[in-house]
């Protein structure tokens, strides 16, 4: 009989990636990185996915990085627009925002924001939000 492969711990896991990353946190250290956190991602893995994501932009901060998250979030748009009974018209792709519509993608935006800022500190307290408005 052959022993079954050990699977390595999550601790293992991370000091592979930390080894792994070494080389560009060193060329990176001081600069400011963009990061994209889409609206589809708020809610397309398993578990908490903001969580973990809350978790490496503390991480990438306390390794000296300077993260900068710029998310989206029409998904939740999409469903807040249901809600309430609007109908969102597309045109090429890109929603159509009439005055109401904008009314409703400032709340949402607002919303989503806030909440990554939260999950942000609530590991770390280093994120403000902005509105890019």
């Amino acid at each position: 009989m052959s022993a079954s492969p050990v699977s390595p711990t999550p601790a293992e896991v991370t000091a592979q990636v930390l080894v792994e990353a070494l080389p560009y946190i060193r060329r990176f250290r001081a600069s400011t990185i963009v990061v994209k956190y889409g609206g589809n991602a708020l809610h397309d893995a398993e578990g908490d996915p903001l969580d973990v994501f809350a978790s490496d932009i503390v991480l990438m901060h306390s390794v000296g990085l300077r993260p900068v998250v710029v998310h989206g979030g029409g998904p939740q748009i999409s469903a807040m627009l249901d809600r309430l009974g609007t109908v969102a018209s597309f045109r090429d792709g890109l929603r159509v925002t009439d005055a109401d519509t904008l009314d409703v993608v400032r709340m949402v935006l607002g919303k989503v924001n806030k909440d990554i800022v939260g999950a942000i500190n609530t590991k770390a307290p280093v994120a403000v939000g902005i509105s890019g408005e």
